[in-house]
Order: structure tokens, then sequence, then C-alpha cells
């Protein structure tokens, strides 16, 4: 990376000056305390480092500091200022023209980081109750879990995505009792679900149930003995339906696991008992309670009740530590941020097992609120239901998947479907698809023959240009595109620190960047000329826009790069 070439020259810079004592009374410097950002006029340079911080050491005023640090770098062709305490670095024609030649090489692994150390991840997100639809905050979980795993296995690591079926508890009865009273509804009796708010909470009224009790029907006569048989018939078409929508959404789980094979397996009890062997649990009120408070909950909890049945927290104890038996290097869970205080309690567990907590990490994610014509949309699952199906129907699976992931998971993110469906540049997945499309146009107008029989290149030419491309054929356009290509060599910092802070966000935010210095260049350059050096500069540039949109789209956000719009 540039910057990163940068504040090498200038720690070496300062490791030579320091030797030569030329920096006062500095006798050592270590390297990685100094931080490069970008100045606020841009007139001053590229990237900007303040070494005030070493006047303390120095002993001598931080102009004169800066001044001796560049003294002692290797210019080249770029350019290094010095204002105040501050180091200003240009990058000259050479990095730049080096920066688009990589593209060129690199393609689609541009970006991608060398020598990162691999981790075996275990990503679980979603892991909704089959009791009904996905709602849009699980479309939220969906959109920003595949992003991340997407980009964690760019950067180099091995990721393992899993969806936790909450299958074992009382939802599921609930489920079964439900579907009992829509066949019961099917075969004509005059039935309906309980209108006393308290009593309704035991039941899932959704019309969603209503296909199920006829595919019931079409191969069962009449109601069971046991409502289990319901439950798991219902459950069962829930998990397809579930499945389906989650494959047609670009959502591709490696393991579907089963909470109930977890206590079908033993292994809860296994974990109880493990815990009560090392004296973790006491008793209290007939329950039995783990000590998680020594491990920096705020209290105890309860795992088993006084009625001998587990608490929820007692399987995510067991779950857990089957995710490490697995062989797990680290655990990614993305949760609500309603589990804010349940992060405590699973760490402790895993820490009084023998475990290292720290191997869990935890995305706390804020909700959506659905905004339609102006107006937030509630949603509930049992009563009228905002489904993410409905919101793809609305607006489109690539909308639906952007507007899920372009926000920070800390922010609640509003979702407008109005503007989410506008083909216009305030839609921000509209505005990126279209840059694409731009591009790819140009390129396309690059072979076509013209009415007046000039053409510019030919198709045969332009292949060419691609496959044979080397650094000195951009440097026409560099002083007229140092911005668009300073943006591009951004992608590999982007890619770095969103994959390291565990952030999907920032890719949206980058491409959505790129689209806007990609549009300023087309506005203010011809591309297609009879200066056939420049043209073949900047053709080369439309075709570096293209491959790192295409990129950061389809392969990181599993959203399409359109050619045509």
């Amino acid at each position: 990376m540039i910057k990163d070439y940068f504040i090498n020259n200038v720690e070496n810079a300062i490791e030579k000056a320091v030797k030569d004592g030329n920096l006062g009374a500095m006798t050592e410097y270590t390297k990685g305390t100094l931080s490069v950002e970008r100045p606020k006029n841009a007139d001053f340079g590229d990237y900007a480092v303040n070494v005030s911080s070493l006047a303390r050491f120095a002993k001598i005023a931080p102009p004169q500091i800066a001044n001796a640090i560049v003294e002692n770098i290797e210019k080249e062709d770029n350019e290094y200022s010095v204002i105040g305490g501050f180091i200003n670095f240009k990058a000259g024609h050479k990095l730049l023209s080096n920066l688009v030649e990589e593209i060129f090489k690199k393609t689609n692994k541009f970006g991608k980081p060398e020598n990162v150390k691999c981790e075996k991840i275990l990503l679980e997100y979603i892991s909704a109750n089959p009791t009904g639809p996905f709602h849009i905050g699980h479309g939220r979980w969906a959109s920003m879990g595949s992003v991340l795993a997407n980009l964690l296995k760019f950067y180099g690591h091995e990721v393992y995505q899993e969806f936790y079926i909450n299958d074992a508890g009382s939802q599921i009865n609930k489920l079964g009792n439900s579907l009992a009273i829509r066949i019961r509804q099917e075969l004509g009796e005059d039935v309906d679900f309980p209108t006393d708010e308290i009593e309704r909470k035991n039941f899932y009224p959704g019309d969603y149930l209503i296909p199920v009790a006829k595919k019931y029907l079409e191969t069962h006569q009449g109601l069971p003995q046991d409502v289990k048989e319901l439950s798991d018939f219902a459950k069962k078409e829930m998990e397809d339906l579930q499945k389906a929508l989650l494959n047609d959404f670009r959502v591709h789980f490696d393991n579907f696991y089963s909470e109930l094979t977890l206590h079908n397996s033993g292994k809860v009890e296994e974990c109880v008992n493990k815990l009560k062997a090392s004296g973790k649990i006491y008793q209290k009120d007939g329950a039995d309670w783990f000590k998680s408070s020594d491990y920096g909950d705020d209290q105890d909890r309860v795992i088993k009740k006084a009625d001998g049945s587990n608490t929820y927290l007692t399987a995510d104890i067991a779950y857990h530590i089957d995710k490490l038996e697995r062989g797990y290097d680290r655990m990614i869970n993305i949760w609500g941020a309603d589990h804010h205080g349940y992060v405590a309690r699973v760490k402790a567990s895993i820490e009084a097992l023998g475990y290292d907590p720290d191997k869990l990490e935890v995305l706390l994610g804020q909700l959506v609120n659905l905004v339609i014509d102006g107006n937030e949309v509630r949603m509930g699952k049992r009563k009228n239901m905002v489904t993410l199906d409905d919101l793809i129907e609305e607006v489109g699976i690539d909308a639906t998947r952007f507007w899920m992931a372009m926000r920070n998971i800390d922010t609640t993110l509003d979702f407008d479907i109005e503007l989410a469906k506008k083909s216009t540049d305030e839609n921000p997945v509209f505005y990126v698809q279209y840059a694409h499309a731009r591009a790819c146009s140009i390129l396309r107008n690059v072979v076509t023959v013209r009415e007046d029989g000039n053409s510019p290149m030919s198709e045969t030419e332009l292949k060419d240009l691609i496959e044979g491309f080397n650094s000195e054929m951009v440097l026409p356009t560099i002083d007229t595109a140092r911005k668009l290509i300073l943006k591009l060599e951004e992608y590999k910092s982007v890619i770095k620190t969103s994959a390291e802070t565990r952030q999907v966000y920032t890719i949206c935010r980058y491409v959505q960047e790129l689209a806007s210095e990609f549009h300023s260049f087309y506005n203010a350059n011809r591309v297609i000329s009879d200066d056939k050096e420049m043209m073949k500069a900047r053709i080369a540039l439309v075709w570096s826009v293209k491959t790192v949109l295409r990129n950061a789209l389809e392969d990181i956000l599993a959203v399409s790069a359109p050619e045509r719009m």
C-alpha cells in the first residue's frame, strides 16, 4: 500500500537520522509509533504524518525534526514537503502507474493481502426459530453475515458458516398447536385463535401456516392424536422455506445445526456435569446456579430450573463447547443488541470449562426500521408481519443485500423502500451498479465502429492492451486521474481494515466513493479520442475501475455488477 510505503520511508529515515545524530537528543526510535493520515487540504499531498510527538525525545522543534527526516529520504519521483510538524507526501508517477499495473496483474485477487495467518473460523448468524418466515431483521444478519464470510475468506481465513436451529424449546409445541387450529379451519370447523393477549402468546396466528395446513391435508386425513406430528411437519416446512429463501438471497451455510440433536446427543447434560464436578454449580431455591460472576458476569445464572428443565443458557454453553471441540480457532457470532448481557455469561462458561474465552467474538447489531412512504412499519410475528421475502419481492435481491449491509452494525438501519427502488443517484446500490455499467459501456464503445467510419480501437487491440498492460501505459493520464488512482489503491487498506475489525459497511461506503471518483473522472476527461496514447491510458483506468467494482460487488457483497443498465 502507498501509505505503507510512505510511513516505511519516514521511519527508515528517522532511524538513519538518529544514527547520524541529526535528531537532537534522540538516541533510538521504535517503529510503529507514528500514523498516516489524509491531509485536510488535498493540495498539501496524498498522505501526511505528524512527527511532533518526537519533540519530547529530540528536544528540538517539530519543524526541525520533520526537515531532518525528509533530508534522509530517497525521494525518487515522489514529493515530500514539511508544514510545521507534518511531513506531507505526494505519490509520484511511478507509484501510481505501478498500482494500476498491479490491478491488471492480479485482477480478482487485487486487494488480497499476503502472509496472513490463516484462522479456522466458525461464523454463526441468523439462527432463527423455525416457527415462521424470516422478518427483515433476519435479513440484516443474513446479508451482513454472508458478506463478512466472503470478506474473511478473501482476506485469507478458512470460514465455516453455521445456522443454529432453535428447535428444542416450547416454541415448537406452540407451532404444532397453531397448525392444528389452521387444519381445523381447513376442515370447516368454526375455530380461531384466542383473543386474550396472554393466551394468544401461546400460538402463532400468522397466515403463513394456512398453506402448511393445506399441504398437510393433501397427504393426511384429519388431525393426528399427537401434536408432535404436527410440530415436526410444520417445523420441516418452515425450515425448507427458510433454506430456499436463503439460497435465493445468496446466503449459503455450510451446516444447519439442530439444537434438538445437541440435547439428544447428551452433550448438554455432559457440560452441566462437568461444571458440577469442577465446583462451578450450586443449588438455591431448588435450581442449579452457575457461578458465572466468578468470570466477570454481573451475577450468577440459572442453568437448570427447579422443575428440572434447562434454561436457554444451558444449551448455548454446550453448543459453544461443541464448536471448540470441533477444532475452530475462533468463533464469531452475530447477535441482536438485546443479547448484550448474554455475552459475559457465555464467555464465563467457556472459561469455566477450561477454554480460552477470547476465542469467542460477538458482534452485536441493531435492528431495522422499515420505512414505507415516510412511515415506519412495526414488525411482529403474531400480527401483521413484514417478511424478508416481501422486502425482496418489493425491491429486489441486490438492493436488499446492499442496503442491509451499508450501515455500521452498531447503528439502527432505516430501510427506505421507495428510495431503494429508485433508479437514480440517490439510491446507493443503483449509483454503484451504474458506475460499473458505465465502465463496461465505455469499453464496448471503444471497439464500436462509428458511422463516420472512425474506429478508435478494435476489439483485438483492446484485448492486446489489457493482456499486455505495463505501468508506462497509464503515465499520460496520471495528472488528471490522481484522485481516482488513489481511490483504487485504497481498496487494499479497506479490505484489511474491514476484515480485522469485522465491519462490512466500509465495503459499501468504499464502492460508493469509488463510483463517485469514477463519475467525476469520466465527466472531466474524454476517454475515446484521437490521441491514441491518452486514450489507451484512460481505457486502462476504466478497466481498472470496472475490475475493482466487480470484485467488491460480486465477490464480497454478493451484489450483481451489471454490464448494462
